[in-house]
């Protein structure tokens, strides 16, 4: 079964004050972190982010844009992006803004994956960009943007989604594991 990841670099990046994709946690690149983190599940990974950003990062990656007409639509429409640009079974997607994730969370997360979609919970709090969706949902993806609906959480629950408790899949602190760097303050305790 053909795997790919997702790594979803397109926000605005607000509060953080400069794109996330290329913050840096001891020396390394957000996105590069993502990326190490699914490489070894996938067969190919693509990173999707905003135009203006394509160019920073370094030649050879795969990179693309959110498809029109779905151009800036969040997180939904970068992963209807992902699917369209590598054709998979499967697909594992990660926001890039996840520093401290392991490849061995990665690991078992898609241990857990039976079919649909499988993301995320910790501590009653939902992280449906942790996922592992597979190509079926392509449809439903561009349907709910074609219906101005962008909720990712809506199409996972249309596909059964299987909430995974993040404790489950590491024995490390999952807080951190799973925490959002949404302002650079998070990582100086860290």
């Amino acid at each position: 079964m053909k795997t790919a990841g997702i790594v979803l670099a397109g926000g605005l990046s607000s509060r953080f004050g400069s794109p996330k994709a290329f913050a840096e946690w001891e020396g390394r690149p957000f996105y590069e972190l993502s990326l190490e983190a699914l490489s070894p599940f996938c067969e190919e990974c693509i990173v999707v982010t905003r135009p203006e950003l394509v160019e920073r990062f370094p030649e050879g990656l795969h990179i693309t844009t959110d498809i029109a007409p779905f151009e800036g639509q969040g997180p939904i429409a970068g992963i209807l992006s992902g699917i369209e640009k590598l054709r998979a079974e499967r697909y594992i997607v990660l926001p890039c803004d996840m520093p401290f994730m392991t490849a061995d969370v990665i690991e078992r997360l898609l241990e857990c994956h039976g079919s649909g979609v499988t993301a995320v919970v910790l501590d009653g709090k939902y992280h449906p960009l942790v996922s592992v969706w597979d190509a079926a949902v392509l449809p439903d993806l561009r349907e709910a943007l074609e219906n101005g609906k962008r909720r990712v959480m809506d199409v996972q629950e249309k596909h059964g989604v299987r909430w995974i408790e993040g404790e489950l899949l590491t024995e490390e602190d999952a807080s951190q594991i799973f925490m959002n760097a949404n302002t650079p303050d998070v990582l100086e305790g860290s």
